[in-house]
């Protein structure tokens, strides 16, 4: 396994020194969920919910937390992001709405802090959206699918 790399030699939290790595393109793949009861989602799919476009709202929401991850996280590095992606489906069967986010840049560090921020980010603001109606909703599973890029090159779940 290898060592954590935001401690430094004392054990003191600092950011990582990425500025004798190569620019590489870099791309990132999260997913996540949020459950919920039907009636819910029927009133996201049928564009009824009282704050608006649930499903467009959060696809903003989220392409704006990727933006944003430096400022949320504390170690993460500021990136000119090329491109964020998120998809979201409807799951009747599970009563659910599916996100996937796909960050890309060229850049000497990855994106997957991004990428997973644009998840959260997007299922936290359908939680917004809806809270009125349920406040049950459980957003579950977020997680890497894939990473591109670096020295540590492709990793796939």
């Amino acid at each position: 396994m290898s060592k954590l790399t935001h401690f430094n030699s004392a054990g003191e939290a600092h950011m990582v020194d990425v500025g004798t790595k190569d620019v590489t393109q870099r791309i990132a793949v999260a997913e996540g969920r949020i459950t919920m009861q039907p009636e819910t989602l029927a009133l996201i799919l049928k564009g009824e919910a009282k704050k608006g476009d649930v499903l467009g709202v959060a696809r903003i929401a989220g392409i704006m937390g990727a933006k944003r991850t430096a400022d949320l996280i504390p170690l993460c590095h500021p990136l000119m992001l090329s491109k964020v992606s998120i998809e979201l489906t409807p799951v009747e069967q599970q009563s659910a709405v599916h996100c996937t986010a796909t960050v890309q840049t060229s850049g000497q560090t990855g994106v997957e802090m991004e990428a997973l921020t644009a998840v959260q980010v997007t299922l936290l603001t359908i939680y917004d959206m809806c809270k009125a109606v349920d406040k049950g909703m459980t957003m579950e599973g977020v997680h890497l699918l894939e990473k591109a890029g670096g020295k540590s090159g492709h990793w796939k779940r």
